[in-house]
């Protein structure tokens, strides 16, 4: 059963606000520099999808509409929800995601502040359970080792996620490859665009660097490259986001392109459907089908 519950914002209201701005952005001069096709579009090599924290005011059910809305099945779920506990109800909850259409591309961000392995074990067979293969992780460089030791056994792939200048353990993505470096090949990255330009680092080079290590992107978008609170759609300010896709493309990336919106939390469709639009603008520019 798909789990409800009462909003303040209603799903037509925020609907209705996303269409509007979602068509507004397709007309704005950045995006219709991109949006012209050229001859034929070929499939898109990037799948954008949704990491849910986005939506974390909002329920399952809600989630699963906005979904439909943005016509992309590609959900990167925090537990707020797929809950960790009752951990014999994960298989359940999971499995009304799958059937609503949604494919389930990695869980979290998932932390690992204890070195024991029993609270590192819960956390890989609650993945186990959800039937999900990537984990989107923040482990410490203390307990890093024994989430190796636990990626061996669940094959189960971790991708560190960076949370920039704040972030005392993984600011940038290259701190991540560089304690990754000669371990496990299913511990990478998941390089998060806007934390990693707050640190300096220059986002393409950073995903060029991860190569097979990638294991996701959280896109992001801000108007201020310094400021965490500059958050703005995406297309609204200096992220470069067509040179990330050509990246991404050149290098063959597998993995999923996941928006992370976290703005306007009682009302974030506007700006999620305005930054699909221009993403889908700026791989329609390409020669894709966004």
């Amino acid at each position: 059963m798909i789990r409800t519950m009462n909003k303040s914002v209603t799903r037509r209201n925020v609907l209705r606000g996303g269409a509007i701005l979602g068509a507004a952005s397709l007309l704005s001069p950045r995006s219709v520099a991109f949006a012209a096709e050229t001859g034929t579009s070929a499939a898109s090599p990037i799948r954008l999808g949704i990491a849910s924290y986005t939506f974390r005011k909002f329920d399952q059910a809600h989630l699963i509409e906005f979904m439909k809305e943005l016509k992309t099945p590609y959900l990167n779920l925090k537990d707020v929800h797929l809950p960790m506990t009752p951990a014999d109800q994960v298989a359940t909850r999971a499995a009304e995601y799958r059937a609503a259409g949604m494919k389930l591309t990695a869980a979290g961000t998932i932390y690992f502040p204890k070195d024991e392995d029993d609270d590192i074990r819960a956390k890989f067979e609650y993945c186990k359970a959800a039937g999900i293969s990537l984990i989107v992780g923040a482990p410490t460089h203390q307990t890093l080792p024994r989430v190796e030791k636990f990626v061996k056994e669940y094959n189960i792939r971790v991708g560190i996620h960076n949370h920039g200048t704040e972030d005392k353990q993984w600011p940038s993505p290259l701190d991540v490859l560089a304690a990754v470096k000669n371990m496990d090949p299913r511990l990478g990255c998941c390089i998060d665009v806007g934390h990693t330009m707050r640190t300096g680092t220059d986002v393409v080079t950073a995903i060029r660097k991860a190569g097979p290590r990638l294991f996701d992107v959280h896109m992001k978008d801000l108007a201020d490259g310094k400021v965490k609170e500059s958050q703005v759609a995406v297309g609204q300010g200096v992220m470069p986001v067509r040179d990330i896709f050509k990246a991404l493309i050149d290098m063959k990336y597998a993995g999923n392109v996941d928006l992370e919106y976290e703005i306007f939390d009682d009302n974030p469709m506007p700006g999620v459907m305005q930054s699909f639009a221009y993403m889908r603008g700026v791989l329609a520019g390409m020669g894709y089908k966004g």
